[in-house]
């Protein structure tokens, strides 16, 4: 069974930086694509940073580009998500998620999720 445990989230003033740190269980960060949503109060779950399989491909939100980065260390089996120059739009729970083994990035993309983390708040203050 596939689990994920999130860490790293927090409150900061604008204009500060989070890194978020997601651990994988039950499976290998090397054989599925990876990925971090969120989710606002009274907003719909929105698909953050996703990083393909082999590391080389990734999608970012348009609100994010430039200032959030993805990236994964397949020997500690965790992903990690790099937020700078944070902004309040930003707040909301973070949720780290797993795509279908061996599956392309745009699956993902369109929802193919295999498992869940439990979520980490971040919360920013002007």
């Amino acid at each position: 069974q596939v689990q994920l445990a999130e860490s790293g989230g927090g409150s900061v003033q604008a204009g500060g930086s989070l890194r978020l740190s997601c651990v994988m269980s039950g499976s290998l960060t090397s054989t599925r694509p990876m990925g971090w949503f969120r989710r606002a109060p009274g907003k719909e779950r929105q698909a953050v940073a996703l990083l393909a399989v082999a590391g080389s491909n990734s999608y970012y939100a348009d609100s994010v580009l430039g200032r959030f980065t993805i990236s994964k260390d397949n020997a500690k089996n965790t992903v990690y998500l790099q937020m700078d120059n944070l902004i309040p739009d930003d707040t909301a729970m973070y949720y780290c998620a797993a795509g279908q083994f061996g599956s392309p990035l745009g699956d993902m993309r369109r929802g193919a999720v295999s498992a869940w983390g439990q979520g980490t708040q971040v919360t920013v203050s002007s």
